[in-house]
């Protein structure tokens, strides 16, 4: 910093008035020798002087004004001279804002008798005009452009940098490289005035990979257990040779099992032991083997937490070191005071009047001589609130009004290592609903939300109400499934709660467009819309069109798809989902029309411009569903009139049938049962539909039939057709992430179908039959009625009825009965509600069988695979 004053017979006193925080700096190039100017700092009484104006130089990007106001001096300003701070305090403002380099202070004109003119010259810093890296490679340099802070344009300072720098530690400490070395060479740029380029030279050094951890004091938990508790600090990839010893084949298989057992013993879960020519033992270690700093305190962290839930609540890590070993890679040593293992003693409960001892005791779980673990005693307590409903106490209470009911367990007494407990039980009153409020909702209908929730004002408070409301809103798939909240705002004084939900919007509609032109065929294209949550009742108000009307929780669905002449398909549906608004009954009606056309003429193998030969399946239905109340109010039952028009004009589907005209009408009973917590990835609940769909024995009624044509026999289509689906959804571990909304789930499904006959003189009838195998999309066959089955894995495939001919073209040799079971390990990798992603891992068996005589539940064709699947609601 730099004071300077006119006038250069005061330098002594300058010096001495501004000792230690500013440096003198005299301009003697404008120096006016006034002699009243020139002892004003020698005067031996010090005198009030007034600012009469003050001006600032130098200033290219501030504002004038602006400085002042930092810098704090003023028109009118009195200082005492010589003595007075007024200076001082003004250059230390300006220099704190780190802009500026260098600052001075002129007293330019003094006018009598004690006005003085202050003029602030400053020199501003130079600003970033651009940054760049080098010694690391182009895409690692592109990842650090945006961690680092840096903006061009804006004022370089010492912070700016050293936050840089530490932002690029930082990212290359998170890859292993432990010791980067970063130099910066700041340089003028050539195109811009008073700015500069930065360059941040960066040695990486070489990766610090974690060798071996060590582990000392663990007498009682070994050490594989212990570094299982280490997720982010693993040791490197293994490679290990036991050699067993040139046995006869029994030795041999003994010395294999005393060599797995060692290894056991040793801390390896699954030791394998292979016995060939060198009869060799084979261990690898797979590990993120780089070493991370924040990695490695929570894992330190979930080791006492580790032991903490083993009994061991006074565990500690006395020690801990991290040193670089011969191969210049890292070993870990923790050293460990593992204290003494405590059980629990008795347990009793004290306040409790709504519940006996012994029904709090049960729930609870928890026996004299168990090992000590303070977090299942929490839980059971029910201290944190569990979104799959599991029991605890506080469960218990809240499901029955208690909202102010409160559980504190404390240790009455210590002894050897059983520790005994109370638990204090504040009860309180029982809270009724007073308000529910719901916001966030700016498209769908308050009422829509309204009537999908569980906590009605003047009942009785359930946190089981709470969880099941946030199920039906996410079941909507409406709204953001990670943001609705739910927030209870209890009124002790009345002993009243207002509840507040809140919601975010999403798209749940869909678009589906493609077009083409195909020489031969024509226009080829799929126009289809699905609208979620249409209204239909503003249908005629033409500002409620935005696209279109939209919020009552309707759904509304039209699609049509050409392949030029080959094929044509139309089909619209519309589902109310309460109907008459009171109670959870739907309607749905859908109109259906779809022509395919073989293009290759049947009798001369040639493609004709318009094909004549083609099936045609016309048809439409209403169903109605009803929510139950019991045996819960999961299940929904739905029924159905279905009706189905197939016309066939030289179009070969069976081996004598050709030409003619099918009906099928039918009526479909279905019961289902849905508990899953949300629809797009559930990660607990369960899916069961058990479904019947009956046509009339048309063969059967009226006088005795006999056919003479297969047009006469498949006039009417009778049959009855029976499936079952059930899914089961079990989350495995604990949620992670940083919205801890990142959770493996294991997805089990079975299906099973059965398609018969009232008529045993006529055979099962060819249409509504199923195919099994590929990747489940519809076909031709699916225009028949079929049910199209996917198998991971394999191909289509047909029924090995020795009776059937494998080469015969036509529906009758495809299954009647079929079974399928899957297992799938989930991984959410994004569970944005807009790009909904997930990895997977399968297992699937399926068989079909076409006659109940060849039925073989365990003759299945098995599968395994990986794979991800993609949720984007637009398409």
């Amino acid at each position: 910093m730099f004071l300077a004053y006119y006038r250069s017979a005061l330098l002594a006193v300058l010096a001495l008035l501004f000792t230690g925080s500013v440096d003198a700096q005299i301009d003697t190039s404008t120096i006016t020798y006034d002699l009243e100017l020139d002892n004003i700092f020698t005067q031996k009484i010090p005198r009030e002087y007034v600012v009469a104006s003050v001006s600032v130089t130098g200033n290219k990007f501030f504002d004038n004004t602006l400085l002042t106001s930092v810098a704090n001096i003023n028109v009118g300003d009195k200082t005492m001279i010589p003595g007075g701070d007024l200076f001082n305090k003004a250059i230390t403002n300006l220099w704190g804002q780190s802009y500026f380099s260098n600052i001075a202070i002129y007293i330019t004109k003094l006018e009598k008798p004690n006005k003085i003119h202050v003029e602030i010259e400053v020199t501003e810093r130079p600003r970033l005009q651009k940054f760049a890296f080098t010694g690391i490679k182009k895409g690692e340099s592109e990842d650090l452009q945006g961690k680092t802070g840096l903006v061009a344009g804006r004022i370089i300072t010492e912070n700016m940098k050293q936050i840089a720098v530490e932002a690029i530690r930082k990212f290359y400490a998170e890859k292993g490289f432990q010791n980067v070395d970063v130099k910066i060479v700041e340089t003028p740029s050539v195109n811009v005035q008073n700015a500069d380029d930065l360059v941040f030279m960066i040695n990486k050094g070489t990766k610090v990979r974690i060798s071996d951890v060590y582990f000392a004091g663990n007498d009682n938990l070994s050490e594989a257990k212990l570094q299982k508790q280490m997720k982010g600090t693993k040791e490197k990839m293994r490679f290990t040779l036991y050699p067993v010893k040139d046995t006869p084949v029994l030795g041999k298989m003994q010395a294999a099992t005393t060599t797995r057992q060692l290894l056991k013993d040793e801390g390896y879960l699954k030791p394998t032991v292979l016995l060939s020519a060198i009869d060799p033992y084979f261990r690898f270690r797979f590990g993120n083997a780089k070493f991370n700093d924040a990695k490695y305190e929570e894992d330190k962290e979930k080791i006492i937490e580790f032991y903490n839930s083993k009994g061991y609540r006074d565990a500690r890590i006395i020690k801990d070191t991290t040193y670089n070993n011969s191969t210049n890679n890292l070993n870990v040593e923790l050293k460990i005071d593992e204290g003494k293992r405590y059980y629990f003693g008795n347990i009793t409960f004290r306040g409790a009047t709504k519940y006996a001892d012994s029904v709090l005791g049960q729930i609870v779980g928890i026996k004299p001589g168990d090992i000590y673990n303070r977090e299942v005693l929490d839980k059971r307590l029910g201290k944190q609130l569990s979104q799959d409903g599991s029991a605890d106490i506080s469960a218990l209470y809240m499901d029955d009004g208690y909202l102010f009911f409160s559980a504190d367990a404390t240790e009455t007494a210590v002894y050897n290592d059983t520790i005994d407990h109370e638990i204090s039980i504040r009860e309180g009153p029982q809270a009724t609903i007073k308000n529910v409020h719901i916001s966030g909702n700016d498209k769908t209908k308050e009422y829509v939300i309204r009537r999908e929730l569980r906590t009605i004002p003047g009942e009785k408070f359930s946190r089981t109400d709470l969880i099941r409301s946030n199920r039906e809103i996410a079941s909507l798939n409406y709204f953001n499934q990670e943001k609705i909240g739910i927030v209870p705002v209890p009124d002790p004084t009345d002993g009243t709660v207002d509840i507040n939900y809140t919601v975010e919007e999403k798209s749940s509609d869909q678009l589906e467009l493609s077009a083409g032109w195909g020489g031969g065929i024509g226009l080829t294209g799929t126009l289809g819309v699905t609208f979620n949550n249409f209204s239909l009742k503003n249908i005629l108000r033409k500002e409620a069109w935005d696209p279109l009307p939209s919020g009552d929780g309707q759904k509304l669905s039209v699609r049509l798809q050409s392949n030029g002449r080959a094929f044509r398909s139309l089909n619209g549906s519309f589902t109310e989902p309460w109907l008459g608004g009171k109670k959870r009954n739907s309607l749905t009606v859908s109109v259906y029309d779809t022509k395919f056309a073989n293009s290759i003429d049947p009798l001369t193998g040639q493609f004709v411009r318009i094909p004549r030969s083609f099936i045609k399946t016309s048809g439409g239905s209403i169903g109605i569903g009803k929510q139950l109340k019991w045996p819960d109010d999961f299940f929904n039952l739905t029924m159905s009139v279905n009706y189905k028009r197939y016309t066939l004009q030289d179009y070969q589907f069976f081996e004598d049938f050709r030409n003619g005209v099918s009906n099928n009408l039918g009526v479909t009973i279905a019961l289902q049962r849905s508990s899953v917590n949300q629809p797009t990835f559930p990660t607990s609940g369960s899916n069961f539909l058990a479904s019947l769909q009956i046509t009339p024995p048309w063969s059967l009624m009226g006088p005795e039939k006999t056919y003479a044509t297969a047009a006469e026999r498949y006039n009417w289509i009778e049959y009855h057709k029976w499936r079952f689906t059930g899914e089961w959804y079990v989350p495995i571990g604990r949620p992670h992430g940083a919205e801890r909304n990142k959770q493996f789930v294991m997805k089990l499904a079975a299906k099973y179908g059965f398609i018969g006959r009232y008529n045993q003189d006529l055979e099962i009838s060819p249409f509504e039959r199923f195919q099994v195998g590929d990747a489940g999309l519809s076909n031709q066959f699916a225009l028949l009625g079929f049910d199209i089955i996917a198998h991971r894995g394999y191909p289509v495939y047909q029924t090995s009825n020795p009776k059937v001919n494998p080469d015969q073209q036509g529906a009758t040799r495809y299954f009647t009965i079929f079974n399928k079971y899957t297992a799938e390990l989930r991984y959410p990798l994004s569970t944005n509600p807009s790009s909904t992603i997930f990895a997977l891992g399968f297992f699937e068996a399926a068989n079909g069988w076409y006659t109940i005589r060849d039925y073989n539940p365990f003759k299945l064709r098995r599968s395994v695979g990986l794979g991800m699947r993609f949720f984007l609601p637009i398409f």
